[in-house]
């Protein structure tokens, strides 16, 4: 009857959950996360892409205003930093109560991705719209490709 839900799994370590839920259920909240593994959606998804003119970075990162996130590129690596703040207790008894499953990361992050040669950083510009971070990373000039016309003989 419930077989058609194995196909909403989303990958091999995902009967693993069952024990990280046990775990949170013994480890108080609060400098003890770091001795397990990193939960997924712990950092902002990305999505990376290229053209002849630049290369764009999609960071998905809701609940982040543009002052939670910095962005910087040295050495063709783009590094994100941020904060995600705890979201607050609906009530004043809700604040200890218990999560029977719990996915939102909140807390500090960093992120670094290794990009192209080539780039940049001083033509480079981010801009945020309904939880979506844009960078555009233009290449220099001199690497963009260029094309050559030809002259009849």
């Amino acid at each position: 009857m419930f077989d058609d839900l194995r196909r909403f799994d989303t990958g091999p370590f995902q009967g693993l959950d069952w024990f990280r839920q046990l775990m949170d259920e013994f480890l108080p909240e609060g400098g003890v996360a770091d001795i397990r593994a990193v939960p997924r959606g712990s950092y902002p998804m990305i999505n990376v892409g290229r053209t002849d003119d630049a290369v764009r970075v999609y960071v998905f990162a809701a609940g982040l205003s543009p002052h939670d996130l910095e962005i910087s590129l040295q050495d063709n690596v783009l590094t994100l930093r941020g904060k995600r703040e705890a979201l607050p207790p609906e009530s004043e008894g809700e604040s200890r109560r218990p999560y029977f499953r719990r996915e939102r990361f909140d807390g500090e992050f960093a992120r670094s991705i290794a990009l192209p040669e080539g780039l940049d950083a001083d033509l480079s510009e981010a801009r945020f719209h309904d939880g979506i971070f844009e960078i555009h990373l233009p290449k220099r000039e001199e690497l963009k490709p260029r094309r050559i016309e030809i002259k009849a003989a």
